[in-house]
């Protein structure tokens, strides 16, 4: 009988936290069209990300599915939710606390020596703080925040109800399904709350290092005992991220090599791991005291269907031979037609567009990857837009790869500038590491 009453009285609180937190929702889109009446009216993109950000966690992701997603949602809104950032003010540590005691069965200091309650990073998700184990090993704590899952589910359904009611009133006004748009990042959303998850992202990729013989690489180690599906407890790495150049030249032996590695390292997954770190931004690429470099953050990761990297590198090398034809003929292999596509037509399209792109920038181009940050995201744009002229459209894995990319550019401008990423034979673009040590073709 008590069993029933404590799942009556879970379920209840949930129901009711559930409608606080519609309410919630309806006060900031209230105030949203209130100032909108009262003559505040910005652009439409720049008041939706304004108003997501006020929403919080999950429509703050929601924003950045958006920005991450060129193949599905209008430039304008692209560009704009790009703005969208997840980094947030700290919780107390008497709330942080109070997650790790409920989390284990055990007191908190039988596990912990030591937890230090200024956090180390802050987003909508999880709180890091850094501690020592009993056992005196340095880790870092990855704490969910209170209620976090139930928002996502309450925010998700709301949105899911709102979708179906939307494509039901106005099929003709939507070009795409918007459930099932929701529904993804649902589930994509819902797979970062889950740390056991992550835990076994992380043993999965350290997997992958050792059976390609990788000693220029490193995850942390995951303390199980001391991780939940709310606690995540990982070796603490000490070092720097990848871009402070002044700090990498005293730990690695050479800022150019320490890059090398990083980026076979990553393009190495593609092919040898069951996903790709999907989030490579410098915070999540350490250089450690030790030269190698640190990959942290598991929680974003994105998976390949089969033979879209060679089509992606296809589409790269073909860009850097000025060969249309076989930049056309990638791009039908990356994305889903919906009719027959005419790859001179195609071509014709994709050359107009490398010419303006060249007149716009003075430097020579060997690939699309030479352009910065602006031109890049201006350049996917609209390969996106010439592959809905011709019928095609991407997976959003081919806008996640894009952006690693990019990533790997900028690095590429700081630490090894002229590095051409495709023609460079220390690159390894098909996973083959023969059997060459560590990284092979880096010594």
């Amino acid at each position: 009988m008590s069993t029933r009453k404590n799942t009556f009285t879970s379920n209840l609180g949930h129901s009711l936290k559930g409608g606080l937190r519609i309410g919630q929702t309806v006060g900031v889109l209230t105030r949203t069209g209130f100032g909108w009446l009262m003559g505040r009216r910005p652009p439409t993109p720049q008041l939706m990300r304004e108003t997501f950000e006020r929403l919080g966690t999950t429509y703050i992701k929601l924003g950045q599915f958006i920005a991450s997603a060129p193949s599905v949602f209008p430039e304008a809104y692209v560009k704009e939710f790009q703005l969208c950032l997840d980094r947030v003010e700290p919780l107390p540590y008497k709330t942080i606390e109070k997650t790790l005691r409920s989390e284990f069965d055990q007191p908190l200091e039988n596990i912990f020596a030591e937890i230090d309650p200024k956090p180390l990073a802050s987003a909508s998700i999880a709180q890091v703080h850094a501690a020592k184990l009993v056992t005196g090993e340095d880790v870092v704590i990855k704490v969910q925040k209170p209620g976090v899952r139930n928002i996502l589910l309450t925010d998700l359904n709301f949105l899911f109800v709102t979708a179906k009611i939307l494509e039901w009133l106005a099929p003709h006004l939507v070009h795409a399904s918007l459930s099932d748009i929701v529904a993804e990042i649902q589930n994509g959303m819902l797979a970062e709350c889950d740390f056991l998850q992550e835990a076994k992202n992380i043993e999965t990729f350290d997997k992958y290092l050792k059976e390609t013989g990788n000693t220029e690489a490193a995850v942390p180690r995951v303390y199980h005992h001391a991780t939940t599906l709310r606690v995540l407890t990982m070796e603490r790495f000490y070092g720097v991220p990848l871009t402070d150049l002044e700090t990498i030249r005293k730990h690695a032996r050479d800022p150019e090599f320490t890059l090398l590695a990083a980026m076979n390292t990553w393009m190495g997954s593609l092919l040898h791991c069951q996903f790709f770190h999907a989030d490579v931004h410098a915070g999540n690429l350490m250089v450690l005291e030790d030269g190698r470099v640190g990959f942290i953050d598991f929680g974003i990761v994105g998976s390949l269907k089969p033979g879209t990297w060679e089509a992606l590198v296809s589409f790269m090398t073909g860009k850097a031979a000025e060969s249309y034809t076989a930049m056309a003929e990638a791009l039908v292999k990356i994305g889903v037609a919906d009719r027959k596509v005419e790859i001179s037509r195609l071509a014709y399209d994709l050359e107009q567009l490398v010419q303006k792109a060249q007149a716009m920038d003075a430097r020579m181009m060997s690939g699309p990857m030479d352009l910065d940050h602006a031109e890049m995201d201006q350049f996917m744009l609209s390969i996106v837009e010439i592959g809905k002229k011709h019928g095609i459209r991407f997976p959003r894995e081919f806008a996640l790869l894009l952006k690693q990319l990019l990533y790997f550019d900028r690095y590429i401008e700081l630490l090894a500038p002229g590095m051409d990423m495709f023609r460079d034979d220390r690159v390894i673009l098909d996973g083959d590491y023969g059997n060459m040590p560590g990284m092979g073709l880096l010594h």
